[in-house]
């Protein structure tokens, strides 16, 4: 286990360390988070790196990451724990054809520790090994109203209630993240309980540094073309413009074909790696994705 980081400066060669490069204002909003035990909120289109800053911190300070992947509909059983209807009607019958079953302790034995099943919220309350974990609360702005209030007791006090054993408190406080792609507005009273931090989409010199972290067998040149499309793409009426993600996914899928610059026709049979809708892949495949190309190369010319 890694002491948190005294410094920014540390921040950043932690998250360097496992290969996620990041911004000074990016670093001293996770320094802060884990100096100050607040959990950190993180919005910004997908695909930019908000997951990753979670995987990175865990990886960074040797803790273990508990993930709950938000989704419609999601409710608090479903974060928090759930029972196990199997092993309990397996007691019950055994219980039951042993005769003269005693139904109230039946009753007490079968809501115990031993028939419960950990959802994330309530492993990230529990003691880890190496510390207190980092609980990564994945898009949230997938969920609803009712379960982000069902959130701020868990973000407030670290806690969580379940009606058959009592409240559940962390000896020691997790390392949060939420994530949210803006899909819809986060409550502000949720908000209030975090750091927040808008992630944005690097500029061209910090991609080519992710880059050359996450495909470090790309050439330089390979590496400016594919980081000067993708940063051009971005500027065009997309439905989903291409993320850090796509990027990396770009790159390697290129040098899985052994190319070493980019060609009309590498791109034209590449394209999905870097857009995910048809309509996008259309609106840019052929003489559109030649013109970004020629103008990549006379900006690369002209320097």
């Amino acid at each position: 286990m890694t002491r948190i980081p005294e410094s920014i400066e540390a921040v950043e060669r932690l998250l360097s360390e496992q290969d996620y490069v990041c911004g000074r204002a990016l670093a001293t909003v996770v320094f802060l988070s884990l100096k100050l035990g607040r959990p950190l909120f993180l919005e910004g289109e997908a695909g930019v790196g908000k997951t990753e800053i979670a995987k990175a911190v865990a990886a960074a300070l040797g803790r273990r990451l508990i993930r709950l992947q938000c989704y419609e509909g999601l409710d608090a059983a479903s974060a928090v724990c759930d029972w196990n209807f199997a092993a309990q009607m397996i007691a019950i019958r055994t219980a039951e054809a042993g005769g003269g079953a005693d139904r109230d302790a039946l009753r007490t034995e079968l809501f115990t520790e031993d028939y419960l099943i950990e959802r994330p919220l309530l492993a990230a309350m529990r003691p880890q090994p190496g510390g207190a974990p980092v609980l990564l609360i994945d898009e949230l702005d997938r969920t609803d109203e009712p379960f982000e209030a069902f959130l701020l007791e868990a973000l407030s006090d670290f806690q969580v209630t379940i009606p058959e054993l009592g409240t559940i408190k962390a000896p020691e406080p997790p390392i949060v993240i939420l994530t949210s792609n803006r899909t819809r507005e986060v409550h502000d009273a949720l908000k209030r309980r975090c750091l927040y931090h808008w992630v944005d989409y690097p500029n061209f010199e910090r991609e080519m540094q992710i880059v050359h972290a996450r495909a470090p067998e790309a050439t330089d040149r390979l590496s400016r073309e594919v980081v000067a499309f993708v940063q051009k793409l971005r500027t065009e009426d997309l439905f989903k413009k291409p993320g850090v993600a796509e990027t990396i996914d770009w790159a390697k899928c290129l040098l899985a074909l052994d190319v070493i610059a980019l060609s009309p026709e590498v791109i034209a049979d590449t394209l999905g790696a870097i857009l995910k809708y048809q309509d996008d892949i259309q609106k840019i495949a052929g003489s559109p994705a030649k013109k970004i190309l020629d103008e990549v190369r006379a900006e690369a010319a002209a320097v």
